[in-house]
């Protein structure tokens, strides 16, 4: 399939900074003020050091990327010099197609762009997504995970489920489309919001995923449709320690939470202020260097 180069109205620039993987985490965040794509890549194979960049128009958001790395920096410690390169235009969508191939995800499930020819596999329940928004394509290990996670956990059957922090989209859709429920799917990014509410309506989903802008657990609409028997969380490990007592009190007896965004060295972490709150330990899937949890509420 051919694709013709379309222009981008303003220049574009990548940027970067390299940090330690504790300084990960400060350092998504704060490129994420101005980037609507980012991409993590480990820079050796000591995992000693990871490359954080994203995609931006040039000279756009300076102010708030400056104030976000000086939060970055104090957070973790890391003052991580802030690299940037030029990033043609002319063709970049195209560059974009061509680095979303298929993905496929555990037994059940491909995600494909719509620059993909239209497929039918009775096999795989398949997510489209438009490979011009550059996030959330299914590809990263995070998503891979909660994928391979819901699989496992389908036979229970959830009926209340909600997706903290849904980004594209993905994991809501697949829990709609697997367990044929609805789902809450909420946001802190507008963006976000704005882009999973396309991508329900591009599946034919848009009766059974309800997106909403939120901040975590005090969103009206989450307070409003707990407690759950299924939650996915796949957001970043700090904020995921900060939220682990407002999870439980929101997780029905006997309920699953599916978490993730956090590197395989940071689950001792995530795991044990979720233990201090009574959640236990069923599985821990490595996708990479990244970890899914999948931790239950006991019964009673």
């Amino acid at each position: 399939m051919s694709l013709s180069p379309r222009r981008h109205a303003t220049e574009l620039e990548t940027i970067s900074v390299t940090v330690p993987p504790d300084a990960v985490e400060a350092y998504e965040s704060a490129l994420s003020t101005v980037c609507t794509t980012i991409g993590i890549f480990e820079v050796d194979d000591s995992q000693t050091l990871w490359r954080v960049e994203g995609v931006k128009d040039t000279g756009s958001g300076e102010d708030e990327l400056r104030a976000a790395l000086i939060v970055a920096a104090l957070t973790s410690g890391v003052d991580a010099e802030l690299e940037r390169s030029h990033t043609e235009s002319e063709g970049w969508l195209a560059r974009t197609y061509e680095s979303f191939p298929e993905q496929l995800a555990g037994r059940r499930f491909a995600i494909r762009g719509t620059h993909l020819e239209p497929t039918t596999s009775p096999q795989r329940i398949t997510i489209t997504l438009d490979a011009g928004v550059a996030f959330g394509s299914g590809e990263h290990g995070s998503t891979r995970g909660c994928l391979r996670a819901l699989e496992m956990i389908a036979c229970r059957r959830p009926r209340r489920i909600l997706d903290l922090g849904c980004g594209s989209g993905i994991l809501a859709m697949a829990a709609a489309s697997l367990l044929h429920k609805r789902v809450l799917a909420t946001d802190i990014d507008p963006w976000s919001v704005r882009v999973t509410r396309r991508n329900a309506a591009m599946n034919g989903l848009s009766n059974l995923v309800e997106c909403h802008l939120g901040n975590g657990w005090s969103t009206p609409a989450i307070r409003h449709h707990a407690p759950y028997d299924l939650v996915f969380a796949n957001i970043l490990a700090r904020p995921l320690c900060s939220m682990a007592a407002d999870l439980t009190r929101n997780l029905l007896p006997g309920g699953t939470a599916i978490l993730a965004g956090l590197l395989n060295t940071q689950v001792r972490m995530v795991l044990a202020t979720h233990r201090r709150h009574g959640l236990v330990l069923e599985r821990h899937l490595r996708e990479g260097d990244w970890g899914t949890l999948i931790l239950r509420k006991p019964n009673g």
